[in-house]
């Protein structure tokens, strides 16, 4: 795989970073600062981490990819105001 910091720090567009607490296959807490790191001269960029969400941005309580069938929420509605916010303040 490819090192992606040296294109995100090309990047002078608005970017929008979100990774969930409970992410097991991205882990948020080296992902963010690895972006916050990788962005931090694009005044664009924004990276939030979203509480008790999973990598599919569900509503969790461990996670564990084994959990997503068992959510029936197919993407939380906090993840999708935080996208919907960023979009509309983007424009």
């Amino acid at each position: 795989m490819n090192d992606p910091v040296p294109t995100l720090r090309k990047l002078k567009t608005p970017v929008l970073v979100l990774n969930g607490s409970l992410d097991l296959q991205v882990p948020s807490k080296e992902n963010l600062a690895l972006m916050r790191a990788a962005l931090k001269d694009n005044k664009g960029a924004t990276v939030i981490e979203l509480p008790n969400l999973s990598h599919m941005f569900q509503t969790a309580k461990t996670g564990s990819p084994a959990e997503y069938s068992q959510i029936e929420e197919t993407i939380s509605p906090a993840a999708l105001k935080v996208i919907t916010d960023w979009v509309t303040a983007s424009r």
